[in-house]
């Protein structure tokens, strides 16, 4: 309620407190008139109640009006968001004074939640300008009505100057139609880069608004690229040493071998059979890395019947730091891909005799038959595993010079035979215990 207002109240109230009053002194008349008083004295008589009459009015409506012009003008402020005023004479010993402390905790709230609100955009406003993603809000006109430091560097214009102005002016109509989410293409200083769209609706102050929002999809698009192929060299060289180390040692040993003078009897059989390791190692991982050259990946397995004795004894002869001790189990075939299966049982000796070094013991291979698939054991006397949540993260290695491929590769590979790899700290003594398993044969089942 306004002055005005608050004003015609006051007028308004003026006849219901003459009229309280009124019984009282009509009574009062009577008495007066009705006595045996000189008519002097009873004019004058009725003259003062009739003035005492209507200043003791015009006082209490005076009285009863002022906290309620207070309130209105309390209120008014507040519409008018003015948070500064307050009514005096609040408290709670009356009705009007509680109004009065109920006004003020109204205004204390209010002035509150604005402080909230200011703060809680401004707090926004600082977000959308930390983001590298561009974000843009029009109106039903198509009319720019908020933008974010991105979305200024984007349209090469100003907030300032950007404000009020068209999709169309902005260069962001494509923007505004065709579904989403979408990928476009957009030429600015820097290139041709591509773009996600984003769109949605929202309402702000009643208005229905668009909101868009543009994500720089070039940058990580090509670090992912760059990331991919760090990590498919890291996985090649990590597999191609695998396999020149062996040979390495194999032909290093053939050299000392035909060095010797006198040659021994069987030196013939000697480099025959590591001339065999050599080209069939060799020509096994040619193959593997051709697949994987083609694809990026590792290449889906040619699955057929492999004769697991042999595959596990040609892996023994690969490691060339010790003696691998293999206990042959039942005769059977397992239904793999020869090459990766190879290739992942070389990562688990070779894991193994590492950890077997540090303390001098020794790695066993070892092999059962369970339910129509095989279970394959590699133990080693090592230390142990000393984190075991982190044994098939990529490019993890407790090894100085580990790439932390070995362990995922040999996984990826036992999944992509519909078995699995788990590898724990043995229970029956010291060292770690890797379990590969696969499915056998059809044949065999």
């Amino acid at each position: 309620m306004g002055r005005s207002g608050a004003r015609r109240g006051a007028l308004s109230a003026l006849p219901w407190v003459l009229l309280a009053g009124a019984p009282g002194i009509v009574a009062a008349m009577v008495l007066l008139w009705m006595a045996d008083y000189g008519s002097g004295l009873r004019w004058s008589l009725t003259l003062g109640l009739v003035v005492c009459w209507i200043l003791l009015a015009v006082a209490l409506k005076s009285r009863l009006h002022r906290p309620l012009r207070t309130v209105a003008n309390v209120l008014a402020a507040l519409r008018q968001g003015d948070y500064s005023v307050r009514a005096a004479g609040a408290g709670t010993n009356n009705p009007l004074a509680l109004t009065l402390h109920e006004v003020n905790e109204l205004e204390t709230l209010l002035r509150n939640q604005r402080l909230d609100a200011a703060e809680a955009s401004g707090l926004l406003q600082h977000v959308l300008d930390a983001v590298d993603i561009a974000v843009f809000v029009f109106d039903e006109q198509r009319l720019l009505r908020l933008v974010n430091r991105a979305g200024e560097h984007l349209t090469g214009v100003s907030d300032a100057e950007a404000m009020g102005k068209s999709a169309d002016e902005l260069g962001l109509a494509e923007t505004l139609t065709g579904h989403a989410p979408r990928t476009i293409e957009r030429n600015d200083p820097i290139g041709t880069r591509r773009w996600q769209v984003r769109r949605s609706a929202i309402r702000m102050a009643g208005r229905r608004l668009t909101l868009i929002v543009l994500t720089d999809l070039s940058s990580a698009l090509r670090e992912e690229e760059r990331e991919t192929w760090r990590r498919l060299v890291r996985v090649l060289s990590h597999e191609i040493n695998n396999s020149l180390t062996p040979i390495k040692s194999i032909a290093a040993s053939i050299r000392t071998l035909v060095r010797r003078d006198p040659l021994p009897d069987d030196w013939s059989r000697d480099v025959e059979r590591g001339l065999e390791i050599v080209s069939g190692r060799a020509e096994g991982l040619e193959r593997f890395m051709s697949a994987y050259a083609r694809l990026a990946r590792l290449p889906p397995p040619n699955l057929v019947a492999v004769d697991l004795a042999d595959c596990v004894h040609r892996v023994a002869k690969l490691e060339t730091r010790m003696t691998v001790d293999v206990q042959d189990g039942s005769a059977v075939s397992v239904r793999a891909d020869p090459d990766q299966l190879e290739q992942a049982l070389l990562n688990l000796v070779r894991n193994a005799a590492d950890a077997a070094r540090q303390t001098g013991g020794g790695v066993t291979v070892r092999w059962r038959k369970v339910d129509g698939q095989v279970e394959i054991f590699i133990e080693d006397d090592g230390p142990g595993i000393a984190e075991t949540e982190n044994l098939f993260v990529p490019f993890y290695s407790t090894k100085p010079d580990g790439a932390g491929i070995g362990l995922v590769l040999s996984r990826h590979i036992a999944e992509s035979h519909d078995g699995w790899l788990d590898l724990a700290n043995r229970t029956d003594t010291h060292g770690a215990r890797a379990c590969l398993r696969l499915p056998v044969a059809a044949n065999e089942r």
